[in-house]
């Protein structure tokens, strides 16, 4: 985080060397301020841009979903990180001038505009296990495979899945991500996948995660 200011000395030359960095920020607390303000700043915009996309028709209904979803996620994470300075996301927006309309409903209604409020915990459960899916398999292309990594997700994802009373009994992605559990459960903490593990994992993952967008097209 800097700002360029010209210096007073040397008139109005284009001399590179009349500018000088300035920080704004001048302890490690403070850079961590900014950090958090520019990570919320981004999700909001990348939201605005997914809706505005959506409406547009640039994106599939099922991508839209997902990444909606994410984003939704990690801004709550993010908005948690400033909200001693600013109570509201509103106020934040205010403060830094951020023009985004179709993001603050999104915010607002914790949903993405696909998912239907059925005012009970449905639209909830979709959208954690859309979530939960998404964070397992980026955790694993990202080589983060360790059982203590990767065992508490796995474990939230099958356990919203089984709460999901729209998802048939025998649903081929509850026994898939079931699979997964069993074998991590079998492991030490410490232990990680192998790298045929990963790949037939991230396999399993991405099968049962177009499966359950199928049993939400078809309802």
């Amino acid at each position: 985080m800097f700002a360029q200011v010209q210096s007073s000395s040397g008139g109005q030359s284009n001399n590179a060397g009349l500018y000088e960095e300035v920080k704004l920020y001048r302890t490690a607390r403070e850079r961590e301020k900014y950090d958090n303000m520019a990570d919320l700043y981004a999700v909001i915009n990348t939201l605005q841009s997914l809706e505005k996309a959506y409406i547009r028709d640039a994106v599939l209904a099922k991508e839209y979903t997902a990444t909606c979803s994410k984003l939704l996620v990690q801004y709550k994470a993010a908005f948690k990180q400033v909200q001693s300075d600013f109570p509201t996301v509103e106020d934040f927006m205010k403060k830094y001038r951020l023009d985004c309309p179709a993001a603050l409903e999104r915010i607002k209604e914790d949903r993405p505009i696909t998912i239907k409020d059925d005012k009970g915990n449905t639209s909830k459960c979709i959208a954690d296990i859309v979530s939960l899916f998404i964070t397992v398999m980026d955790k694993l292309r990202l080589e983060i495979r360790a059982m203590d990594e990767i065992h508490p997700d796995l474990r939230e994802l099958a356990e919203t899945m089984t709460r999901l009373s729209l998802l048939p009994p025998d649903f081929e992605g509850k026994q898939n991500v079931k699979k997964w559990l069993d074998t991590l459960g079998d492991m030490q903490a410490s232990e990680e996948l192998d790298d045929v593990q990963v790949r037939q994992m991230l396999f399993d993952l991405e099968s049962a995660y177009n499966g359950f967008n199928r049993v939400l097209h078809d309802h």
